[in-house]
C-alpha cells in the first residue's frame, strides 16, 4: 500500500542516481518508511541520511535530488507534495485520489486485503504458554497466550505456513514432586485447593505414577479449559514423555558426543555450549543419571527441525528462562540449526486495583488464576490489555480499567466503533427480526454497496479532511502485518486498532452518514463498509469479537 509504493519510488530513484554518479546504492541498508500523520506527514523516510553516512553526501542534497526524480516519475499524482526537511528527510504527503482509489481496492478485496505473501509458504512454528503441568494456569504464565497467539495470525496472515504449539512437560522432577504433593507426603511442594481435590480423586503408591495421572488430569480439566477461554486453538500439543519413550533424548546425546561436545565432570555430563558464543557450558545429565530441562529441550527442538521441517522456529517464553537461551541456541548451532530457532522473552504481569497490587486468588492467595481474571473481565479484554505493550516491557493490567463498561476502555471504544457501524447500516437499508436474517441482509447489503459505489466511481466525494484521515488509517493494515510480521513487536496491532477506532469516531462526528444526498450516502457507506471490513479483521488476528450491537 503506501508504504510499499513510496519504497518503490525511491529504489528506482537510487538506481538512477547510482547510474548518473556511478555509485553502487544497492549496498544501501533497508530503507526505513514510518507513518507520521499530519501536520508533519503522512510518511517520511531517512533514506537520504543513510546514504549520506555511507557514501558521504551532503544529506539535504541528496533529499533534494530523490524528491526531483520521484516527483518526476509521480505520473499519477500519488503525492499531493514531497518536503525536504532538516537534516535530511524526506516527507511524503498523499493525494486525495491515491487515497480514493486505495478505498475501492480495499472494498474489492474485502477481508483479503490485509493478506501478504512475504512468508511464501515457508513453514514456522510458534511454541508459547507450555507451562509445567502441575496447576491452573496462572496470570504470571499465561501472558504469552494472546502474545504467541496473535503472532501465529500475523504471520499466516503474512503468508507463512503457520503450526501453534504447547510442550508439556509432563516427564522428570516437576512430576515428581506433583506426585509427592497429592500424596501429601514429607516432600510436598504444591499447595491449593486444586491439590486438596486431587488428593480425592488420584489414587496411588508410586509417586511418579501418582504425578503422572495428576498432571493428565491437570492437563484435561484445567489448563486445556482455561486455554479454550482465552480464545486459543493449538494445533499441537506435544508431551515430553514422547521424548523419552521414544529414545530421542538419548540419540540427541548420542550426536553430540560423536561430535565431541560432551564430556564428564563432577560425575556429570557437560556439553560444551561455550564454543557456540554461551558464556559456560551446560549439564545435560545429572549426577544422579536424571537428564535436564535442557536435554530435553535439545531433542525437542531437533525434532522440530529434522522430523517437522520448519524453516522458523519461534518460541515465546517467560522472562525467568533468559538464562536457559545461550545453551539451547547453542545447542542448535551446534546441531546445524543455527539461526532458525528465536527465542522470545516476555516480562511479567503485575495485576492493579485502586492503585494497588491486587490478591484475588482463592488458592492461598499464591498466585492469581488466570480464569479468575477471564470471569471477571473477559477474554476480549484480558487478550487486548495482555497485547498492549511489547514483550520486553513489564505489564500492569489495570482491573479498574478493564472493568469500565465506557470510552475509557480502549476494548470497548474500539468494539463501540463497530458496533456504531452496525446502527448505521441497519438504519440504512432494513429492520431485522431474527439474528439469521440479519447475517443475510448484511451480506446482502454490503454487496449491493460494493458494486453499487464501484460501478458509479464517485472517488472524488470522499474529500473531508476527516474521511481523508479515516482512509489512511485503512490503508495501513498490510503495512501493519508486514511489520509485525519482521519484527515480532505484536503491540502494535493494539496500537492500530485504536487509532483506526479514534479516526472513525471522528469521522462520524464530523461527516453525516446517511445525507440527503444520495451519490454522498452512498461514498460514506462505502466508507464506512470498508472500515467494517478493516476493523473486524484487525480485531479478529487480535482474538477480540466485533459485536454488532453494544
Amino acid at each position: 500500500m503506501p508504504r510499499e509504493l513510496i519504497r518503490k519510488y525511491i529504489r528506482s530513484a537510487l538506481k538512477e542516481i547510482g547510474k548518473k554518479q556511478g555509485i553502487n546504492l544497492a549496498s544501501l541498508p533497508n530503507v526505513e518508511i514510518e507513518f507520521k500523520g499530519k501536520p508533519f506527514a503522512d510518511y517520511a523516510t531517512n533514506v537520504a541520511l543513510k546514504s549520506a553516512c555511507i557514501f558521504h553526501h551532503n544529506p539535504m542534497v541528496f533529499a533534494s535530488l530523490i524528491k526531483k526524480i520521484i516527483a518526476g516519475n509521480d505520473k499519477r499524482r500519488n503525492f499531493s507534495k514531497i518536503e525536504i526537511a532538516e537534516p535530511g528527510f524526506i516527507n511524503f504527503f498523499l493525494s486525495k485520489s491515491f487515497l480514493q482509489k486505495g478505498l475501492s481496492k480495499a472494498l474489492k478485496k474485502g477481508k483479503e486485503f490485509s493478506e501478504i505473501n512475504i512468508g511464501k509458504g515457508k513453514k514456522v512454528q510458534v511454541e508459547f504458554i507450555s507451562a509445567n503441568p502441575t496447576g491452573p494456569l496462572t496470570v504470571a504464565n499465561s501472558r504469552g497466550g494472546p502474545f504467541g497467539d496473535v503472532l501465529g495470525n500475523i504471520l499466516k496472515e503474512a503468508g507463512f505456513d503457520v503450526k501453534k504449539a504447547y510442550y508439556v512437560n509432563d516427564y522428570g522432577g516437576q512430576i515428581l514432586a506433583l506426585g509427592h504433593s497429592v500424596l501429601g507426603d514429607k516432600e510436598s511442594v504444591y499447595k491449593g485447593d486444586y491439590i486438596v481435590e486431587l488428593r480425592k480423586i488420584i489414587k496411588g503408591k508410586s509417586v511418579f505414577e501418582v504425578g503422572g495421572k495428576a498432571a493428565k488430569f491437570i492437563l484435561r480439566k484445567m489448563i486445556k479449559p482455561t486455554v479454550r477461554k482465552l480464545g486459543i486453538k493449538y494445533d499441537e500439543w506435544f508431551l515430553e514423555s514422547r521424548l523419552h519413550k521414544k529414545g530421542k533424548i538419548l540419540e540427541v546425546l548420542k550426536i553430540l558426543d560423536e561430535k565431541g561436545l560432551l564430556y564428564e565432570k563432577d560425575d556429570a555430563l557437560w556439553f560444551k555450549s561455550s564454543r557456540y558464543g554461551d558464556k559456560r557450558d551446560r549439564v545435560v545429565v545429572k549426577s544422579n543419571g536424571a537428564r535436564t530441562y535442557l536435554a530435553s529441550d535439545i531433542a525437542y527442538h531437533r525434532h522440530k527441525f529434522s522430523q517437522e521441517k520448519f524453516d522458523k522456529v519461534i518460541d515465546i517464553w517467560g522472562a525467568d528462562h533468559l538464562d536457559n537461551v545461550p545453551g539451547l541456541q547453542a545447542a542448535m548451532s551446534a546441531l546445524g540449526y543455527k539461526g532458525k530457532l528465536e527465542i522470545l522473552l516476555l516480562q511479567f504481569v503485575t495485576l492493579f486495583s485502586k492503585g494497588k497490587k491486587m490478591r484475588m486468588s482463592k488458592r492461598e492467595g499464591r498466585y492469581v488464576a488466570m480464569d479468575e481474571l477471564l470471569d471477571l473481565v473477559g477474554k476480549d479484554v484480558v487478550r487486548f490489555f495482555f497485547l498492549q505493550k511489547s514483550a520486553d516491557t513489564h505489564l500492569n493490567f489495570d482491573l479498574d480499567l478493564a472493568k469500565e463498561q465506557s470510552e475509557k476502555n480502549p476494548v470497548y471504544y474500539i468494539q463501540y466503533a463497530i458496533a456504531r457501524i452496525y446502527s448505521i447500516l441497519r438504519k440504512a437499508k432494513y429492520k431485522t427480526s431474527s439474528s439469521r436474517s440479519e447475517i443475510r441482509n448484511y451480506l446482502l447489503f454490503e454487496r449491493e454497496i460494493r458494486d453499487r459505489y464501484n460501478k458509479r466511481s464517485k472517488f472524488k466525494l470522499i474529500e473531508h479532511p476527516s474521511e481523508l484521515a479515516l482512509l489512511k488509517q485503512l490503508l495501513r493494515l498490510p503495512e501493519i502485518i508486514e511489520d509485525i510480521s519482521r519484527s515480532y513487536q505484536v503491540q502494535k496491532l493494539p496500537q492500530y486498532a485504536l487509532e483506526l477506532a479514534t479516526c472513525f469516531h471522528q469521522f462520524y462526528r464530523d461527516c453525516q452518514v446517511l445525507t440527503q444526498n444520495k451519490e454522498l450516502r452512498d461514498a460514506r457507506l462505502s466508507l464506512i463498509l470498508a472500515t467494517k471490513i478493516v476493523l473486524e479483521k484487525t480485531l479478529g488476528l487480535m482474538g477480540i469479537s466485533a459485536p454488532r450491537r453494544m
